[in-house]
């Protein structure tokens, strides 16, 4: 069941998605290309994080989060297919860019990364607006 302190919630993470996109804008900028992936990454996982908020669900592990999401979201048809892979790619690019030595990307890359978390974050948040305006009505 919906209620106001899910919404707040879930509202909170959908602004914390979107400073992490202007972060990553920010950090293309000055050509700090990790840094980059790294907000592109938490912007993705604050959205997913905010529909979690409405369900009154979370996981404790970024792995759990995907899983859950594809399972639930995807799968089911809720989001199409593209974002899974988007959300699971923004994954795998911030681990290896966090945690891998010599780690180089390209600027299209790092473009291309953030490209699709702000696809990814404006979808999720119509969603999330969507539903919280069905629980007002």
């Amino acid at each position: 069941m919906l209620d106001e302190n899910k919404v707040t919630l879930a509202e909170y993470r959908i602004g914390r998605a979107e400073e992490c996109l202007s972060s990553s804008e920010a950090l293309i900028e000055i050509k700090d290309y990790s840094a980059s992936l790294n907000r592109s990454y938490y912007s993705i996982f604050n959205a997913v994080r905010a529909i979690f908020a409405l369900e009154g669900v979370d996981r404790k592990k970024h792995s759990g989060v995907i899983a859950y999401f594809q399972q639930n979201y995807v799968k089911t048809g809720i989001f199409d297919k593209k974002y899974s892979t988007i959300v699971q790619e923004a994954f795998e690019v911030r681990q290896e860019s966090d945690y891998e030595d010599f780690f180089i990307i390209s600027i299209d890359d790092v473009v291309t990364q953030l490209d699709n978390a702000k696809d990814f974050v404006s979808v999720i948040k119509k969603y999330v607006e969507e539903t919280i305006e069905s629980f007002r009505d």
